[in-house]
């Protein structure tokens, strides 16, 4: 089995996403992997896990071959636990990865695109903690309409925002995703290293502003 590079997708559905904001993120999670399934450094490489978060942190789709990745059914309600998807991701990390011994490559480190349209609601800074001890190589962290940047910017440096949650913004975001996801599996393909940070990545569409 190849080396993979496991992607992890954490989508706030608290209930300030319902209606239009969580319709998008679905399409969004479709178009995404239909987008890799052409890509055959995707196709060979990347994983893909859906975990989301609102009152708790749910795996929806554990780390799963594009080839057989169905779309998970997802609704919004509830408030924005943050802490409990960064601890829930870490810890599916520690389990699902392959470590690296003396005779065989482990698993790339895991690119992780976490996007919230609020402030955190329960104590994140404990999940924080959880989630700083595992490696990682890209986070990108994902603003729309009134999510917390700086909540954001203790988690990674790579913040970007959405103005609105309609469908032109949306799209452009997973489909970034879906881009920078193939600009890590060629990475990892061909030149054999970890993606690290935004510079890495292809530039963000107009509608996305990196935070500065």
């Amino acid at each position: 089995m190849s080396r993979r590079l496991p992607v992890y997708l954490l989508l706030d559905t608290s209930g300030s996403m319902a209606g239009e904001p969580i319709e998008q993120v679905k399409n969004g999670v479709q178009m995404l992997v239909a987008s890799l399934r052409q890509d055959p450094y995707a196709l060979e490489t990347a994983w893909l896990s859906v975990i989301t978060f609102s009152s708790g942190a749910k795996v929806e789709v554990p780390l799963t071959e594009l080839t057989a990745f169905q779309p998970p059914s997802i609704t919004a309600n509830g408030s924005t636990d943050l802490g409990a998807a960064l601890e829930l991701v870490a810890n599916s990390v520690k389990k699902d990865l392959v470590k690296t011994t003396p005779t065989t490559k482990g698993d790339w480190r895991p690119m992780v695109f976490l996007m919230t349209d609020g402030g955190p609601t329960d104590d994140w800074q404990k999940g924080l903690a959880r989630f700083r001890q595992e490696k990682w190589g890209v986070i990108v962290g994902c603003c729309v309409d009134n999510g917390d940047e700086a909540a954001l910017k203790q988690i990674t440096e790579s913040v970007v925002r959405l103005n609105t949650a309609d469908t032109a913004s949306m799209k452009a975001f997973f489909k970034w995703i879906s881009a920078s996801v193939s600009q890590g599996s060629k990475s990892v393909e061909q030149a054999g290293k970890d993606v690290q940070g935004l510079s890495e990545l292809p530039p963000p569409p107009p509608e996305i502003k990196v935070v500065v």
